[in-house]
């Protein structure tokens, strides 16, 4: 009778007989298994992708070395989307029987990557369609698994050791052109060193690209540098986008991948220095930001993708913990939530980028705050939105105003409205202008129908209204675009007075910060925001203020204006120069103007600020008096239709 450690031992030897026979029989056959695997990879490409695979010539070296020539890859009716003059690779063998592919080393010499556009054609479309099982499942993806599968599969891919030399990645998106030459790329022990060259339609630079990096343990810590005099340029974004951008170094470092009970943890940061960006939509200047790091933690599950709470984002001097999430679980779920800690105000002023807030160079403040904002977006559940923003300010005092000297409010000043960049004429805000007109002397009909139309609880609102601000997301979110504003009267005055009607980033986190500022430091009444709003607002073709309005329209001052009157001019303050089309080919208001009446007047009887005394005449017609009338397009004998900007030359002041 054999003993239990014979038949252990005979198991082993059967076992190891059995992965010799298999080795050898590859190592014989691995030719032939070579060159079914290149046609059977072949023959998908062709069938899914419409693609042509081509490999001149490939066979192996030593036991798991292979050796490939002119490796091509040509869509058809499409521009090749790669070709490689030689490659040789290495294969982990024991990996590959478990059937998973792992490089060991990597050798490339002479090629070039190409993505290219003409007109609608793009050379790799046949790549980005989804494959039709993907689409035709109902099962939910499984954000861990399916990340981690992908990163391990990159990874394996990335060879221990690698050379390169002449690779070019070459992009022309109907003549926006930039290609990256790696001249050479190095990984050895971990370490990796490249020389690379860049080229554009509108610049050449030389970079390098330096560090660690080690894919069988996942980490990386790698750095980007610009051989050249001055910082690095993003090439491509220039001419497709018109984002010029660059920044002197950037490091990335992944310090942890690892998945366990059924989460995936990434950890790691990124770090960026002197970050240059301009664009139209931004600011109208270049964009600085001198440092910037993001220490991240991502968690991903079986149903969410998510920023961690314990991320950090640092710029400057100024520090915040992000927590972004996307959930599936039951509902889709949006989450943003940003966290501010105890922070000196002048340390938060001197950090924000140079050239996003002008406004603010040179201000000076004291004290300090934190800030936190919640939001909240149900796909399918809009209504509920949650948005929620706190500061907690201590002994936060302005103790001297950069360019918005927002004192200036307090006293007489010159206004001149700047529409489509051109600066209109001036308009003195003070007692030596005829046409200013003190908040006493306007009829409190329309201070009413204003407030009513503008921003009904402006008396009452620190500068922002939550709530508008949630149904403006909500609006914006539906319709998927910025079809719905939340302007109080406090933004408006801020926007006319210190800045510009452009639409960019800058003017209005910049719009935001001042009414902020202005709202609750007291530096000016609600009453004197008030009357300084009703002189300077824009109220017809080159009619600005209440004074000139009256006269424009009605021939009267502004003390004297019934409550039609009043609530004619509150209506069109959105669109003033528009005014013509509220009226009919008789002079008098269209129905859905009259309809706009009923509905104001209601409003304003039910929140208690008219009186049915006051609204005797509410269903009367709103009769023009004023040089506004020649605009109107009336029906007589050989009248013409005048150019409404050619009329409004004849009323100036």
């Amino acid at each position: 009778m054999k003993t239990q450690k014979q038949k252990i031992f005979l198991i082993l030897k059967i076992l190891i007989a059995v992965i010799l026979i298999a080795v050898i029989g590859i190592f014989i056959f691995r030719e032939t298994l070579l060159q079914q695997a290149i046609a059977k990879t072949t023959k998908k490409i062709k069938s899914d992708y419409n693609s042509e695979f081509l490999v001149k010539n490939a066979h192996f070296e030593g036991l798991s070395g292979i050796n490939l020539t002119d490796i091509t890859l040509v869509p058809k009716n499409a521009d090749t989307l790669f070709h490689i003059q030689k490659m040789r690779t290495s294969v982990n063998i024991w990996r590959l029987l478990l059937g998973d592919v792992q490089l060991g080393t990597l050798e490339v010499k002479n090629g070039y990557i190409q993505l290219t556009q003409k007109g609608k054609i793009k050379n790799f479309a046949a790549f980005l369609k989804r494959n039709k099982n993907e689409e035709n499942s109902t099962n939910k993806k499984d954000y861990a698994s399916f990340t981690y599968r992908i990163i391990s599969k990159v990874l394996n891919l990335i060879p221990t050791d690698m050379e390169v030399e002449n690779l070019k990645f070459k992009l022309d998106d109907n003549g926006k052109k930039a290609t990256i030459d790696i001249k050479k790329l190095v990984l050895l022990n971990k370490e990796l060193e490249t020389s690379i060259h860049v080229k554009t339609n509108t610049f050449g630079q030389r970079w390098k690209i330096k560090g660690f990096a080690d894919p069988r343990n996942q980490k990386a810590d790698l750095r980007f540098f610009n051989i050249d005099t001055g910082a690095i340029k993003v090439p491509y974004f220039d001419e497709r986008y018109n984002l010029i951008s660059s920044f002197d170094s950037i490091r990335l470092n992944i310090e942890n991948i690892d998945k366990s009970g059924g989460e995936l943890h990434i950890d790691g940061f990124t770090s960026i220095a002197n970050l240059k960006i301009n664009h139209a939509k931004i600011a109208r200047k270049d964009v600085l930001i001198k440092n910037a790091r993001f220490d991240y933690r991502l968690l991903l599950g079986s149903d969410f993708i998510s920023v961690d709470s314990s991320s950090t984002v640092q710029f400057n001097k100024v520090k915040f913990h992000p927590y972004l999430a996307y959930k599936t679980e039951e509902d889709t779920i949006y989450k943003l939530k940003v966290n501010i800690p105890k922070i000196k105000a002048q340390n938060f002023i001197s950090s924000l980028p140079d050239g996003l807030f002008t406004h603010f160079e040179g201000m000076e403040a004291e004290g300090s705050f934190s800030y936190n904002l919640d939001f909240e977006y149900n796909k399918n559940k809009p209504d509920d939105l949650v948005f929620n923003s706190d500061i907690k300010k201590e002994n936060l005092k302005i103790t001297r105003y950069g360019e918005a000297n927002l004192n200036k409010l307090n006293g007489e000043f010159m206004y001149r409205a700047i529409i489509n960049n051109v600066l209109q004429r001036p308009v003195l805000v003070g007692m030596a202008n005829p046409y200013f007109t003190p908040l006493e002397q306007i009829s409190p009909y329309l201070q009413k129908c204003v407030l009513t139309t503008e921003d009904p609880s402006f008396f009452s609102h620190h500068g922002f209204i939550n709530e508008a601000f949630k149904q403006s997301i909500i609006k914006n979110i539906k319709t998927k675009k910025f079809s719905r504003g939340a302007s109080t009267i406090s933004m408006q005055l801020i926007k006319n007075v210190f800045l510009t009607r452009e639409k960019t980033l800058s003017r209005k986190l910049e719009e935001i910060l001042l009414v902020y500022i202005l709202e609750n430091n007291r530096i000016v009444s609600k009453e004197r925001m008030l009357e300084v709003y009703f002189n300077i607002i824009e109220w017809g073709p080159n009619v600005y203020g209440i004074g000139e309005a009256s006269q424009f329209y009605f021939q009267k001052i502004p003390a004297d204006l019934t409550f039609n009157e009043c609530l004619f001019l509150a209506r069109i303050i959105p669109s003033p120069k528009k005014f013509m089309y509220q009226f009919n080919d008789e002079g008098n208001l269209r129905e859905s103007a009259m309809n706009q009446v009923s509905f104001l007047t209601n409003l304003m009887i039910r929140r208690g600020l008219l009186t049915v005394e006051d609204t005797i005449f509410k269903k009367e017609q709103t009769i023009l008096t004023g040089p506004a009338k020649s605009l109107l397009r009336i029906k007589e004998k050989d009248t013409t239709v005048l150019d409404s900007l050619k009329v409004s030359d004849e009323f100036e002041f």
